[in-house]
């Protein structure tokens, strides 16, 4: 099989399907897109750890990280179109596998199918919809538009303060420590496939494969849910003078 796969019939002519709306290329693309969006994912954690370190790093991370607003959003256009393409890519795969068999088996059989692998396409929306309500909460502070008013003497944003008010809200750390556990479910079954994808799949190699899928996902995991877990058991504080 190669780039000239038959897929459709047009006017009586056989028209070959482009290599990036096949079933190996939209799976080629949804794997390099999520590779590339899983380097945010780590870069923006380790990021927010500096919380840890006190109201000064964090805030000095977040000055630094908007010194350029141009290089800041080129880096912001570049992401979002990657998540576009994985999303695009995934949905697709998705229903083209549903398609693919309208009328579901009476008995399926899940032995070699992990749930991460068979729950992808709704581990993936859970992160989609967290995703929009954390860049309207953080962000644009559109739910709390009093977030805005949280600056140093200088007038740089507050961030520390920020994250600290905002994870003082149980419901609100539950939902993103839910959030990341989701993200965590997909990627667990994303990092290992993307090596079957890329034609790196040796048998033997499947299980180191798998571990570094899991061991990944748990690195990630704790230390998103660490932050919001910390702030909760009054670990990290806000400053005085805050409220």
């Amino acid at each position: 099989m190669g780039n000239t796969q038959i897929s459709r019939v047009t006017t009586g002519k056989i028209a070959p399907e482009m290599p990036s709306t096949t079933s190996i290329g939209r799976k080629w693309w949804a794997a390099s897109s999520g590779i590339i969006l899983l380097l945010f994912v780590v870069g923006h954690m380790l990021g927010n750890l500096q919380v840890f370190l006190g109201q000064d790093a964090i805030g000095t991370y977040a000055q630094k990280l908007h010194a350029i607003p141009a290089i800041l959003w080129a880096v912001r256009i570049f992401f979002l179109v990657w998540a576009v393409v994985h999303i695009v890519d995934g949905v697709a795969l998705w229903w083209r596998n549903r398609q693919s068999r309208p009328v579901p088996y009476h008995r399926q059989d899940f032995q070699r199918a992990s749930l991460a692998s068979r729950t992808m396409i709704w581990s993936g929306l859970a992160i989609f919809f967290f995703v929009v309500y954390h860049l309207l909460h953080f962000t644009m502070h559109v739910t709390n538009p009093e977030y805005a008013n949280l600056t140093y003497g200088d007038g740089h944003h507050d961030v520390y303060s920020m994250m600290v008010l905002g994870f003082q809200n149980p419901v609100i750390s539950v939902v993103y420590i839910l959030a990341v556990f989701f993200l965590a479910v997909h990627l667990s079954h994303g990092i290992a496939s993307f090596f079957q994808t890329m034609g790196w799949n040796k048998t033997e190699l499947q299980p180191v494969y798998r571990r570094i899928a899991l061991a990944t996902s748990a690195i990630l995991f704790v230390g998103y849910a660490s932050i919001p877990t910390a702030i909760l058991l009054g670990i990290i504080k806000l400053p005085e003078g805050v409220r």
